[in-house]
């Protein structure tokens, strides 16, 4: 499925014209806002979106329309952000889950275990045609009323075209799973139609499980031999994907998916089916949600991203999961969609696409070379081999990691029984696959981002990760692995890097100022004073001292900043009327420098102080700061 959690989008009404919402959640449940926050809900007595209120439905919180149109305002005292019950809300996801589960499979499969948790060893379960010569089925339709200028040899040039470059896209679909699988995957396909729907695309977007039959009865009727899209020989049509006329739905049978649609065709049975759309125009033909669909339908991937529902973690919170750094993830919408980030390598292990496995617990020196996507470097857990482990890669931007926000060596921390709507980090909720973040702010759990720029490794001279650097490389249970990366190279088309303990030792870096320099009163920007530090490595622990005169420390914030701009707050107008601020901190939990451990040595480590008072002034006469770095 492809989510969507707060982005603005466009949608159609039958009557009022177009508007703009923010959309929360994906094509089994979805919440719709007005931009200043107010829920919706498409009322088709009144032929457009109306503001939502919650009413009880028995003993299930649903919403219903108030009848008020929201190009005239909200009801008097609506609250904004509303949201239907948890309880509700689960039957919904529940029931859209159980329909994809395989009659075979139903009754040893939860229905809301499917899609992050890969119940069949970190996959999906269900039939899976990850190799060979795989041809699938793409029907085009339109509808009455809307207009496509894209052709179908431009939406085959798409999807098989041996040098597809067109619009921005980087390849064809055919060419991104060539590339993946090390050309074990050879996935076409035939393009049908297009044929006209009955009914307008906005009945189709208000209404589900509509279009995929009709679309598939009408290449039926045109003489399509299904029979013709079955690899396997077992009755069964390997692909099946919907493209529809105009731009992309979020909402109903539109909202880009993949499910099940099972039905017999002159003894062929079809199963799993995508939908997504084909534009406009040829411009807006992108190969990144095609790519991301199909790695559900074909490789039977999980997605690795959260979709916060409360039912399952307990809470309403959506991380990140992998962010960018996977077409699994948001990799998908890289670039616009036209430059879609990799299968990450943990999920090409698991369809066996990873031929030669290097296993880093033997200490030395190692290479990681970009785009080989045929070799997986390991670290296995002796006590879970195959469940748990860690995974290292080349994720320098070039070629398909062209977009990322980062540049450098990705370490992966993978356990096939985890699930990426577990960003809690705990031995028993935690992620399938967690991308190891080098700056130790683990941004993707708190949704902070989809990636950026500290996220991954390289250069590093000394210790990058080890059972004490933040991030550790701790199993998930909490006990040391024994995985000490050190001495990784600067980014590019071969990365090196050192395991075992051959790195270089933790050592005490430190630097002092004497600035004796005046703290502005009530400045926004205040006072500031650098310690650049030189040394390598992340830090371990810290020490800070700091001596301040003033006459009333109450009026104090004094904030301590990291080379990465990561911050800690050290003192926050706390003290009332003492006078003269003399603090010793150090990193031992709990404590106010936590924050910072893990972060880079090297660079200019910044003291900021305001003074929100006006009996100042006052004067920073000195500070100082002990880095112990990871070992």
């Amino acid at each position: 499925m492809s989510a969507i959690f707060g982005e603005t989008l466009t949608f159609t009404q039958e009557d009022g014209g177009d508007v703009e919402l923010v959309v929360f959640g994906d094509d089994k449940y979805a919440r719709y806002e007005t931009l200043d926050g107010y829920t919706v809900v498409y009322d088709e007595d009144y032929g457009g979106y109306c503001y939502a209120e919650p009413t009880e439905d028995g003993m299930e919180r649903r919403f219903h329309s108030t009848g008020d149109r929201i190009d005239q305002g909200p009801p008097h005292a609506l609250p904004r952000h509303l949201r239907e019950g948890q309880k509700y809300r689960r039957n919904v996801v529940v029931n859209r889950f159980a329909a994809m589960i395989p009659p075979e499979e139903r009754g040893s499969v939860p229905p809301d275990a499917m899609l992050t948790f890969g119940p069949n060893q970190g996959l999906l379960p269900g039939r899976r045609v990850s190799e060979g010569d795989v041809r699938g089925l793409t029907i085009l339709v339109t509808f009455p009323g809307t207009t496509t200028t894209v052709t179908p040899a431009e939406v085959k040039a798409m999807l098989n075209g041996p040098d597809f470059h067109a619009h921005g896209n980087r390849c064809s679909v055919n060419e991104f799973f060539r590339t993946m699988s090390t050309d074990r995957l050879n996935f076409t396909n035939e393009v049908v139609g297009p044929f006209q729907m009955s009914r307008s695309r906005l009945a189709y977007a208000n209404t589900e499980g509509m279009l995929v039959p009709e679309a598939i009865q009408a290449a039926f009727d045109a003489g399509v031999d299904f029979s013709a899209f079955d690899s396997q020989g077992l009755g069964v049509v390997d692909s099946v994907c919907i493209m529809y006329a105009g731009r992309t739905e979020y909402k109903g049978d539109l909202w880009p998916h993949n499910w099940v649609h099972r039905d017999t065709w002159d003894g062929m049975r079809t199963d799993l089916y995508t939908v997504t759309s084909m534009g406009r125009t040829p411009a807006d033909l992108s190969i990144g949600t095609f790519c991301h669909e199909s790695g559900h339908l074909l490789c039977r991937f999980p997605d690795v991203y959260d979709y916060g529902r409360a039912d399952r973690e307990g809470d309403d919170f959506t991380s990140a999961g992998m962010g960018t750094y996977c077409v699994m993830g948001a990799g998908n919408h890289l670039g616009q969609g036209r430059s879609p980030s990799p299968v990450c390598v943990y999920l090409r292990r698991l369809v066996d696409w990873c031929a030669n496995e290097v296993d880093l617990a033997e200490d030395g020196v190692y290479e990681a070379t970009h785009g080989d996507y045929d070799t997986a470097l390991i670290y296995q857990n002796p006590q879970r081999p195959d469940v748990e482990y860690f995974l290292v890669e080349n994720r320098t931007r070039l070629d398909f990691d062209e977009k990322l926000t980062a540049s450098g060596l990705a370490v992966l921390h993978c356990d096939i029984k985890g699930s990426n709507e577990f960003q809690q980090g705990t031995p028993t909720h935690h992620y399938q696959c967690a991308l190891m973040q080098a700056d130790g702010h683990q941004d993707l759990e708190t949704n902070a981002n989809q990636g950026d720029g500290g996220d991954l490794y390289g250069p590093v001279e000394g210790t990058a990760m080890s059972h004490s650097s933040r991030p550790a490389s701790l199993w998930w249970n909490g006990t040391e692995s024994g995985l000490t990366i050190s001495q990784v190279s600067a980014p590019g088309q071969v990365m090196e890097f050192q395991t075992g303990e051959e790195g270089v030792a933790g050592v005490t870096i430190s630097g002092r100022s004497a600035p004796d320099a005046q703290i502005p009163r009530q400045s926004a920007t205040g006072l500031s004073d650098s310690i650049e530090l030189a040394g390598a490595g992340t830090a371990r622990q810290l020490e800070v001292s700091i001596d301040i005169a003033h006459p009333r420390i109450g009026d104090l914030r004094v904030v301590l900043m990291s080379p990465t701009g990561r911050r800690a707050v050290l003192h926050n107008r706390s003290g009332g009327e003492a006078d003269n601020l003399r603090l010793t901190l150090d990193s031992r939990t709990p404590s106010l420098l936590a924050p910072l451990v893990g972060e880079g040595v090297a660079g200019d480590w910044q003291l900021r102080i305001t003074d929100a008072g006006l009996r100042g002034p006052g004067t920073l006469r000195r500070w100082e700061i002990w880095i112990r770095t990871a070992s």
